[in-house]
Protein backbone atom coordinates (compact mmCIF):
# COMPACT_ATOMS: atom_id res chain seq x y z
CA UNK A 1 0.00 0.00 0.00
CA UNK A 2 1.42 3.53 -0.92
CA UNK A 3 1.43 6.44 1.09
CA UNK A 4 -0.93 7.99 -0.03
CA UNK A 5 -3.01 4.94 0.21
CA UNK A 6 -2.35 4.50 3.85
CA UNK A 7 -2.92 8.00 4.46
CA UNK A 8 -6.44 8.26 2.91
CA UNK A 9 -7.71 4.58 4.59
CA UNK A 10 -6.60 6.44 8.15
CA UNK A 11 -8.68 9.17 7.39
CA UNK A 12 -11.63 7.87 5.83
CA UNK A 13 -11.77 5.51 9.04
CA UNK A 14 -12.44 8.56 11.91
CA UNK A 15 -14.50 11.31 12.20
CA UNK A 16 -13.59 14.37 10.21
CA UNK A 17 -11.63 17.23 11.78
CA UNK A 18 -12.65 20.72 12.67
CA UNK A 19 -9.50 22.17 11.57
CA UNK A 20 -5.79 21.28 11.48
CA UNK A 21 -5.13 18.24 13.98
CA UNK A 22 -1.17 18.59 14.19
CA UNK A 23 -1.02 17.61 17.67
CA UNK A 24 -0.71 13.46 17.59
CA UNK A 25 2.20 13.65 19.76
CA UNK A 26 0.03 14.82 22.77
CA UNK A 27 -3.32 13.12 21.56
CA UNK A 28 -4.41 11.66 18.24
CA UNK A 29 -7.69 10.89 16.76
CA UNK A 30 -9.17 7.75 17.36
CA UNK A 31 -11.26 5.75 14.42
CA UNK A 32 -14.57 5.04 14.27
CA UNK A 33 -14.07 1.83 15.48
CA UNK A 34 -11.99 2.46 18.46
CA UNK A 35 -14.88 4.81 19.59
CA UNK A 36 -17.52 2.47 18.65
CA UNK A 37 -15.80 -0.81 20.63
CA UNK A 38 -15.25 1.83 23.89
CA UNK A 39 -19.31 2.86 23.72
CA UNK A 40 -20.26 -0.68 23.19
CA UNK A 41 -18.41 -2.23 25.99
CA UNK A 42 -19.39 0.62 28.39
CA UNK A 43 -23.25 -0.56 27.31
CA UNK A 44 -22.66 -4.20 28.26
CA UNK A 45 -21.25 -3.02 31.11
CA UNK A 46 -24.84 -1.59 31.91
CA UNK A 47 -26.76 -4.22 30.58
CA UNK A 48 -24.43 -7.12 32.19
CA UNK A 49 -22.60 -5.50 34.98
CA UNK A 50 -19.06 -4.55 34.81
CA UNK A 51 -17.49 -7.61 35.64
CA UNK A 52 -19.12 -9.44 33.71
CA UNK A 53 -18.62 -7.32 31.03
CA UNK A 54 -15.13 -7.26 31.72
CA UNK A 55 -15.14 -11.29 31.82
CA UNK A 56 -16.57 -11.23 28.11
CA UNK A 57 -13.54 -8.62 27.08
CA UNK A 58 -10.65 -11.18 28.39
CA UNK A 59 -10.15 -12.40 24.91
CA UNK A 60 -10.00 -8.74 23.02
CA UNK A 61 -7.81 -7.82 25.96
CA UNK A 62 -5.35 -10.22 25.59
CA UNK A 63 -5.67 -9.57 21.52
CA UNK A 64 -4.53 -6.54 22.70
CA UNK A 65 -1.83 -7.22 25.12
CA UNK A 66 -0.28 -9.47 22.53
CA UNK A 67 -0.36 -6.79 19.54
CA UNK A 68 1.33 -4.66 21.98
CA UNK A 69 4.12 -7.73 22.67
CA UNK A 70 4.15 -8.05 19.01
CA UNK A 71 5.32 -4.45 18.64
CA UNK A 72 8.19 -4.64 21.61
CA UNK A 73 9.32 -7.98 20.92
CA UNK A 74 7.79 -9.63 23.88
CA UNK A 75 4.93 -12.04 24.17
CA UNK A 76 1.30 -11.16 25.80
CA UNK A 77 2.15 -12.45 29.56
CA UNK A 78 4.85 -10.00 29.43
CA UNK A 79 2.61 -7.17 29.03
CA UNK A 80 -0.07 -5.44 31.66
CA UNK A 81 -2.21 -2.48 31.56
CA UNK A 82 -1.71 0.90 33.40
CA UNK A 83 -3.56 4.42 33.25
CA UNK A 84 -0.58 6.03 31.29
CA UNK A 85 3.28 6.17 30.82
CA UNK A 86 3.89 8.00 34.31
CA UNK A 87 2.11 5.39 35.83
CA UNK A 88 4.14 2.76 34.42
CA UNK A 89 7.16 4.27 34.94
CA UNK A 90 6.06 4.41 38.67
CA UNK A 91 4.50 0.84 39.00
CA UNK A 92 8.75 -0.20 37.85
CA UNK A 93 10.72 2.11 39.94
CA UNK A 94 8.74 1.59 42.61
CA UNK A 95 9.54 -1.99 42.54
CA UNK A 96 13.24 -1.54 41.30
CA UNK A 97 15.61 -3.47 44.47
CA UNK A 98 18.58 -1.45 45.57
CA UNK A 99 20.70 -0.03 44.27
CA UNK A 100 18.68 2.75 42.55
CA UNK A 101 20.71 4.46 40.14
CA UNK A 102 20.01 5.12 36.78
CA UNK A 103 21.36 7.01 33.65
CA UNK A 104 19.18 9.10 31.33
CA UNK A 105 19.31 11.66 28.45
CA UNK A 106 20.22 15.21 29.86
CA UNK A 107 17.01 15.93 27.70
CA UNK A 108 14.50 13.25 30.05
CA UNK A 109 11.20 14.41 30.00
CA UNK A 110 10.38 16.42 33.53
CA UNK A 111 7.51 13.98 34.84
CA UNK A 112 9.71 10.76 34.33
CA UNK A 113 12.42 13.07 36.64
CA UNK A 114 9.76 13.72 39.32
CA UNK A 115 9.12 9.82 39.07
CA UNK A 116 12.89 8.97 39.07
CA UNK A 117 13.28 11.46 41.91
CA UNK A 118 10.41 10.05 44.02
CA UNK A 119 11.44 6.54 43.80
CA UNK A 120 14.85 7.56 45.66
CA UNK A 121 16.59 7.16 42.41
CA UNK A 122 20.10 8.68 41.70
CA UNK A 123 20.00 9.92 38.01
CA UNK A 124 23.53 10.36 35.85
CA UNK A 125 23.19 11.80 31.98
CA UNK A 126 24.00 9.62 29.09
CA UNK A 127 26.42 11.25 26.39
CA UNK A 128 24.74 13.13 23.82
CA UNK A 129 26.01 15.07 21.24
CA UNK A 130 24.69 18.57 19.96
CA UNK A 131 21.13 17.76 19.02
CA UNK A 132 20.21 15.59 21.94
CA UNK A 133 21.44 12.37 20.34
CA UNK A 134 22.93 9.76 22.59
CA UNK A 135 26.38 8.27 21.36
CA UNK A 136 26.81 4.97 21.58
CA UNK A 137 30.84 5.11 21.95
CA UNK A 138 30.60 7.38 25.05
CA UNK A 139 27.96 5.17 26.17
CA UNK A 140 29.56 1.96 25.88
CA UNK A 141 32.60 3.59 28.15
CA UNK A 142 30.27 4.74 30.81
CA UNK A 143 28.32 1.11 30.87
CA UNK A 144 32.02 0.05 31.15
CA UNK A 145 33.70 1.89 34.36
CA UNK A 146 30.65 3.23 36.16
CA UNK A 147 27.65 0.96 35.28
CA UNK A 148 24.19 2.40 36.73
CA UNK A 149 21.67 -0.05 37.72
CA UNK A 150 19.50 0.41 34.96
CA UNK A 151 19.64 2.46 31.39
CA UNK A 152 16.47 4.84 30.94
CA UNK A 153 16.23 5.34 27.32
CA UNK A 154 13.24 7.93 26.37
CA UNK A 155 13.53 6.75 22.19
CA UNK A 156 12.06 9.68 21.02
CA UNK A 157 11.42 12.68 23.37
CA UNK A 158 8.17 14.88 23.37
CA UNK A 159 9.86 18.33 22.68
CA UNK A 160 12.17 17.23 20.04
CA UNK A 161 11.74 14.73 17.31
CA UNK A 162 15.34 13.12 17.37
CA UNK A 163 15.34 9.37 16.91
CA UNK A 164 17.64 7.55 19.62
CA UNK A 165 19.72 4.53 18.53
CA UNK A 166 17.68 2.19 20.60
CA UNK A 167 18.64 -0.76 19.13
CA UNK A 168 22.72 -0.17 19.54
CA UNK A 169 21.89 1.01 23.12
CA UNK A 170 19.89 -1.96 23.48
CA UNK A 171 22.87 -4.65 22.53
CA UNK A 172 25.62 -2.47 24.86
CA UNK A 173 23.27 -2.81 27.50
CA UNK A 174 23.18 -6.60 27.07
CA UNK A 175 27.02 -6.79 26.48
CA UNK A 176 27.42 -5.50 29.20
CA UNK A 177 24.31 -6.64 31.67
CA UNK A 178 22.54 -3.55 32.49
CA UNK A 179 18.75 -3.59 31.80
CA UNK A 180 17.91 -1.02 29.38
CA UNK A 181 14.11 0.55 30.41
CA UNK A 182 12.46 2.74 26.98
CA UNK A 183 10.47 4.74 27.24
CA UNK A 184 8.38 4.66 24.04
CA UNK A 185 5.66 7.06 24.74
CA UNK A 186 6.42 8.72 21.47
CA UNK A 187 7.83 5.98 20.16
CA UNK A 188 5.11 3.28 19.95
CA UNK A 189 3.35 2.65 16.48
CA UNK A 190 6.13 6.00 15.02
CA UNK A 191 9.20 3.77 15.58
CA UNK A 192 10.65 0.10 15.26
CA UNK A 193 10.46 -1.07 18.85
CA UNK A 194 10.98 -4.06 19.01
CA UNK A 195 15.11 -3.70 20.14
CA UNK A 196 15.30 -6.09 22.61
CA UNK A 197 15.02 -3.91 25.81
CA UNK A 198 14.07 -5.67 29.20
CA UNK A 199 11.26 -3.33 29.83
CA UNK A 200 9.05 -1.12 27.53
CA UNK A 201 6.06 1.80 28.49
CA UNK A 202 4.28 3.54 26.81
CA UNK A 203 1.05 5.40 26.19
CA UNK A 204 -3.12 4.75 24.06
CA UNK A 205 -3.45 7.82 23.28
CA UNK A 206 -0.14 9.49 20.91
CA UNK A 207 1.35 7.67 17.76
CA UNK A 208 -1.51 4.34 17.97
CA UNK A 209 -4.47 6.72 18.56
CA UNK A 210 -6.50 5.01 21.29
CA UNK A 211 -8.06 6.66 23.84
CA UNK A 212 -7.35 8.63 26.83
CA UNK A 213 -5.94 6.73 30.34
CA UNK A 214 -4.57 3.89 28.79
CA UNK A 215 -1.21 2.65 29.31
CA UNK A 216 1.12 -0.54 28.78
CA UNK A 217 4.05 -1.52 30.58
CA UNK A 218 6.32 -4.77 28.96
CA UNK A 219 9.00 -6.52 31.10
CA UNK A 220 10.85 -9.79 30.21
CA UNK A 221 10.80 -12.50 32.65
CA UNK A 222 13.95 -12.28 33.99
CA UNK A 223 13.69 -8.66 34.75
CA UNK A 224 10.35 -9.39 36.37
CA UNK A 225 11.76 -11.69 39.00
CA UNK A 226 14.29 -9.29 40.06
CA UNK A 227 11.36 -6.65 40.78
CA UNK A 228 9.64 -6.47 44.35
CA UNK A 229 6.38 -4.74 44.25
CA UNK A 230 4.43 -2.82 47.16
CA UNK A 231 1.41 -4.31 46.64
CA UNK A 232 0.54 -6.44 48.25
CA UNK A 233 2.85 -6.47 50.51
CA UNK A 234 5.70 -9.35 49.67
CA UNK A 235 5.53 -10.93 53.32
CA UNK A 236 1.87 -11.59 52.18
CA UNK A 237 1.27 -15.25 51.81
CA UNK A 238 -1.03 -14.41 48.82
CA UNK A 239 2.20 -12.53 47.39
CA UNK A 240 3.95 -15.63 46.59
CA UNK A 241 1.47 -17.26 44.53
CA UNK A 242 0.90 -14.46 42.02
CA UNK A 243 3.15 -13.36 39.00
CA UNK A 244 4.69 -10.58 39.46
CA UNK A 245 3.01 -9.00 36.36
CA UNK A 246 0.17 -9.86 37.97
CA UNK A 247 0.79 -8.43 41.26
CA UNK A 248 1.65 -4.80 38.97
CA UNK A 249 -1.95 -4.97 37.24
CA UNK A 250 -4.65 -3.06 38.21
CA UNK A 251 -8.10 -4.57 38.25
CA UNK A 252 -10.23 -1.65 39.09
CA UNK A 253 -10.01 0.08 35.51
CA UNK A 254 -11.70 1.35 32.97
CA UNK A 255 -11.61 -1.81 30.58
CA UNK A 256 -14.11 0.20 28.05
CA UNK A 257 -11.03 2.43 27.55
CA UNK A 258 -8.69 -0.90 27.63
CA UNK A 259 -10.92 -2.21 24.59
CA UNK A 260 -10.75 0.94 22.67
CA UNK A 261 -6.90 0.54 22.99
CA UNK A 262 -6.82 -3.00 21.55
CA UNK A 263 -8.52 -1.76 18.66
CA UNK A 264 -6.58 0.72 17.99
CA UNK A 265 -3.12 -1.21 18.07
CA UNK A 266 -5.12 -3.87 16.01
CA UNK A 267 -5.69 -1.40 13.42
CA UNK A 268 -2.39 -0.73 13.06
CA UNK A 269 -1.07 -3.96 12.94
CA UNK A 270 -3.31 -4.33 10.23
CA UNK A 271 -1.89 -1.32 8.20
CA UNK A 272 1.27 -2.72 8.61
CA UNK A 273 3.69 -0.93 11.52
CA UNK A 274 6.56 -0.45 8.59
CA UNK A 275 4.29 1.03 6.31
CA UNK A 276 3.15 3.72 8.87
CA UNK A 277 7.07 4.33 10.46
CA UNK A 278 7.60 4.75 6.77
CA UNK A 279 5.04 7.14 5.97
CA UNK A 280 5.41 9.79 9.40
CA UNK A 281 9.37 9.64 8.36
CA UNK A 282 7.65 10.84 5.01
CA UNK A 283 5.57 13.13 6.67
CA UNK A 284 8.49 14.35 8.67
CA UNK A 285 10.22 15.35 5.71
CA UNK A 286 7.47 17.04 4.53
CA UNK A 287 6.96 19.12 7.51
CA UNK A 288 10.76 20.03 7.53
CA UNK A 289 10.67 21.28 4.27
CA UNK A 290 7.44 23.26 4.38
CA UNK A 291 8.42 25.17 7.39
CA UNK A 292 12.07 25.81 6.99
CA UNK A 293 11.59 28.95 5.06
CA UNK A 294 8.92 30.76 7.43
CA UNK A 295 10.59 34.12 9.10
CA UNK A 296 11.02 34.14 12.63
CA UNK A 297 11.49 30.07 13.59
CA UNK A 298 13.38 27.29 13.01
CA UNK A 299 13.50 23.85 12.20
CA UNK A 300 15.20 22.12 15.04
CA UNK A 301 15.06 18.62 13.54
CA UNK A 302 17.58 17.74 10.77
CA UNK A 303 15.56 18.01 7.32
CA UNK A 304 16.06 13.72 7.34
CA UNK A 305 14.90 13.06 10.75
CA UNK A 306 12.37 9.80 10.52
CA UNK A 307 10.23 11.17 12.54
CA UNK A 308 6.63 13.44 12.07
CA UNK A 309 7.57 15.59 15.22
CA UNK A 310 8.86 18.87 13.93
CA UNK A 311 9.75 21.88 16.63
CA UNK A 312 10.29 24.89 16.10
CA UNK A 313 12.39 27.53 17.89
CA UNK A 314 11.58 31.11 18.12
CA UNK A 315 14.65 33.25 16.49
CA UNK A 316 12.67 36.79 16.79
CA UNK A 317 10.67 37.12 19.85
CA UNK A 318 7.68 35.02 19.41
CA UNK A 319 6.01 33.49 22.30
CA UNK A 320 4.86 29.60 21.50
CA UNK A 321 2.18 29.48 24.25
CA UNK A 322 0.57 32.60 22.66
CA UNK A 323 0.86 31.62 18.86
CA UNK A 324 -0.50 28.13 19.99
CA UNK A 325 -3.29 29.83 21.49
CA UNK A 326 -4.11 31.95 18.14
CA UNK A 327 -3.10 29.34 15.92
CA UNK A 328 -6.13 27.19 17.42
CA UNK A 329 -8.97 30.26 17.31
CA UNK A 330 -8.25 29.19 13.70
CA UNK A 331 -8.67 25.91 14.26
CA UNK A 332 -4.92 24.53 14.29
CA UNK A 333 -4.17 22.70 17.07
CA UNK A 334 -0.62 22.55 18.19
CA UNK A 335 1.41 22.17 21.67
CA UNK A 336 3.42 24.93 23.40
CA UNK A 337 6.59 23.05 24.71
CA UNK A 338 7.72 24.76 27.95
CA UNK A 339 11.50 24.15 29.45
CA UNK A 340 9.73 22.33 32.41
CA UNK A 341 9.23 19.69 29.43
CA UNK A 342 12.67 18.62 29.18
CA UNK A 343 14.63 20.99 32.09
CA UNK A 344 18.18 20.14 31.60
CA UNK A 345 17.93 20.80 27.97
CA UNK A 346 15.13 22.59 26.97
CA UNK A 347 16.10 26.53 27.16
CA UNK A 348 13.42 27.79 25.68
CA UNK A 349 10.01 27.09 24.94
CA UNK A 350 9.03 25.94 21.41
CA UNK A 351 6.53 25.40 19.26
CA UNK A 352 5.52 21.26 18.23
CA UNK A 353 4.10 19.96 15.26
CA UNK A 354 3.37 16.36 15.23
CA UNK A 355 1.11 15.59 12.12
CA UNK A 356 0.06 11.80 11.53
CA UNK A 357 0.44 9.90 8.81
CA UNK A 358 -2.71 11.55 6.19
CA UNK A 359 -1.68 14.94 6.63
CA UNK A 360 -0.91 16.45 3.37
CA UNK A 361 1.39 19.04 1.87
CA UNK A 362 -1.16 21.59 1.23
CA UNK A 363 -2.27 21.20 4.64
CA UNK A 364 1.71 22.03 5.58
CA UNK A 365 1.62 24.75 3.55
CA UNK A 366 -1.95 26.02 5.27
CA UNK A 367 -0.08 25.92 8.48
CA UNK A 368 3.12 27.63 7.45
CA UNK A 369 0.88 30.64 5.74
CA UNK A 370 -1.06 30.64 9.30
CA UNK A 371 2.08 30.89 11.67
CA UNK A 372 3.94 33.34 9.40
CA UNK A 373 0.35 35.45 9.62
CA UNK A 374 -0.16 34.91 13.01
CA UNK A 375 3.69 35.51 13.96
CA UNK A 376 3.39 39.09 12.28
CA UNK A 377 0.40 40.08 14.06
CA UNK A 378 1.68 38.71 17.68
CA UNK A 379 4.65 41.10 17.19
Amino acid sequence: MSGADLAARWRSARVAPLGLHLDSAACSRPSNATLDAVADHARHEAAAGGYVAAEAAAPVLHAGRAAVAHLVGMDAADVVFTTGSNHALDLLLSSWPQPRSLACLPGEFGPNLAIMAANGFEVRALPVDEIGRVRPDRAEHLLRTDPPALVHLTALASHRGIAQPAARIAELCRAYRVPLVIDAAQALGHLDCAVGADAVYSSSRKWLAGPRGVGVLAIRPELAERLCPRLPPPDWPVARTLRVLDRLAHGEANIAARVGFSVAVGEHLAAGPAAVRARLAEVGRQTHAVLAQVPGWRVVEPPDEPTAITTLEPTAGADPAAVRRTLIERGIVTTAAEPARAPFELRTPVLRLSPHIDTTTAELEQFAAALADVTAALR
